[in-house]
């Protein structure tokens, strides 16, 4: 079994203001510079392989928080196509029940001209077998939308209805891949902050 440790990039302008990012390199900012400095992988990935997301705010915080990242596209976050900039309150209320009847597709929903959760997974499930096979604890900085799409393969969840557990910030999200690349949860929404980390 190997260990695998996902942790959300830190914030952006564009989360501080609810818009969508997608596959936009929008970078971290001074703020989040200073929220990294609070974070600490806990000592039971010292010795683990880094990789990130190729997206600017991944790998800076994957550097920040002392890591040599290697860049790993299939880490990318969701593409939102057409709606990238936009918010989900401005599309909701523009849409209408157009976009109620996406929501309500769950694991395929999809944006204009962008990818589905299900996608992802697709995407996601062959980088899952490879650090499987070579058996190396991983440390992997991502995106919101990648580390839901790990979690409702390690739980079932369909995308519709509450999720196990919101992606919240400043914490690891810990899962147990098996030897069939199959995630298994192990510890979701753990703090990294100095003091707390204790995975």
């Amino acid at each position: 079994m190997t260990k695998l440790l996902m942790i959300r990039h830190a914030a952006t302008s564009w989360n501080r203001c609810q818009r969508i990012q997608g596959v936009s390199d929008i970078p971290i900012d001074d703020a989040a510079r200073q929220e990294i400095a609070g974070w600490r992988v806990p000592d039971a990935f010292a010795d683990a392989v880094w990789v990130s997301s190729p997206l600017g705010r991944a790998m800076e915080t994957a550097r920040l928080l002392g890591g040599n990242p290697e860049p790993e596209q299939r880490l990318t976050e969701m593409n939102w196509g057409e709606w990238e900039g936009r918010t989900l309150k401005d599309l909701r209320a523009e849409l209408g029940e157009p976009m109620v009847q996406n929501e309500n597709r769950g694991i395929d929903f999809r944006p204009t001209g962008g990818e589905s959760p299900r996608e992802i997974q697709d995407r996601l499930r062959p980088w899952l077998s490879e650090i499987a096979t070579a058996g190396n604890d991983t440390v992997a900085v991502t995106h919101k939308g990648v580390i839901r799409a790990v979690m409702a393969m390690a739980t079932g969840w369909n995308m519709m209805g509450k999720p196990p557990a919101r992606v919240l910030n400043g914490s690891g999200h810990r899962f147990v891949v098996n030897a069939d690349g199959e995630p298994v949860v192990h510890g979701l929404n753990i703090s990294l902050q100095e003091g707390r980390a204790t995975l």
